[in-house]
């Protein structure tokens, strides 16, 4: 299966299935009084617009290189990214608004049926096998949207934990934890929305790869062939893909065209050993 049969693939599955189950939460949650069930029926409905963002993110970071873009366009993917995380942090500002409104107003607080508890017991299962099942693509492709996606789909997971303990509580003869399920969902999507923006800026701002990374490649090049050691070792996050700027050392008596050479072999290498690698830049210096 290609990249592009997988990201449609997971795109179907991710809108499919985030529509049904927030339909049947919504459902649960009116007919069977229960806030929290709402709050977590309207996070399940912005999976939707989530898992469409990250579709478009990586079908458009996909194209290749032209003479506005030479680098590419793979940035487009954080984008995507910084979006889904803006999303779920707005999803999750409105749901605490509602439970804390609910609390400080002091609005009539009614007891949730069974239903609203059953669908929490059923999202649970659903949306953590939609977070591996996507997760286990993302990795596939290293694409850091379809990864915001994955734990959009966990976070969604958690919220339904939370429904099932406010609510149940609420049977038990505490009607205010139904609105105090939706606080501790809130938080559960706010850190969530945090870790993904941060990713994707991280990726946006060519930050660097970091150490271990980075003394791994230096390790590997100063194996290769005619190379004396490593001068300056520098790499970047550019969206899902990494540049390298390197200087190696070679013997200050070889030709040009032999250090050409081992700057080639060099690059190739690299580009082999670490497929994530789009482009290493390298400066041959004379070893002194």
């Amino acid at each position: 299966m290609n990249e592009k049969q997988i990201v449609k693939k997971l795109s179907l599955v991710g809108i499919l299935g985030n529509v049904l189950l927030a339909g049947f939460k919504l459902f649960a949650g009116i007919i069977g009084k229960s806030g929290a069930m709402v709050s977590d029926a309207v996070h399940s409905l912005s999976d939707v617009f989530a898992t469409f963002v990250a579709f478009l993110g990586v079908l458009l970071s996909k194209q290749p290189e032209d003479e506005e873009h030479p680098y590419g366009h793979e940035r487009l993917e954080c984008v995507a990214s910084l979006i889904l995380g803006l999303i779920l942090a707005g999803t999750g500002i409105g749901i605490g608004y509602s439970g804390i409104r609910k609390l400080v107003m002091r609005e009539q607080i009614e007891v949730p049926t069974l239903l609203p508890l059953i669908a929490a017991l059923v999202s649970i299962a659903v949306k953590e096998a939609m977070f591996w099942y996507t997760m286990h693509y993302a990795k596939k492709m290293d694409s850091p949207a379809f990864k915001a996606d994955a734990w959009h789909h966990r976070s969604d997971a958690l919220s339904s934990v939370g429904s099932f303990a406010g609510i149940g509580l609420a049977k038990l003869g505490f009607p205010f934890m139904d609105p105090v399920a939706s606080l501790v969902i809130c938080f559960f999507i706010l850190k969530v929305a945090f870790d993904i923006s941060k990713d994707a800026l991280d990726r946006m701002l060519d930050t660097s790869c970091g150490e271990e990374l980075e003394q791994d490649i230096r390790q590997f090049v100063e194996k290769q062939s005619g190379v004396e050691r490593v001068d300056l070792l520098h790499t970047r996050k550019f969206g899902n893909k990494i540049y390298i700027d390197l200087e190696i050392a070679a013997k200050s008596d070889i030709s040009l065209i032999q250090a050409h050479e081992i700057a080639e072999s060099v690059h190739h290498n690299v580009e082999q050993q670490y497929p994530n690698v789009k482009h290493v830049m390298i400066h041959v210096n004379p070893d002194m």
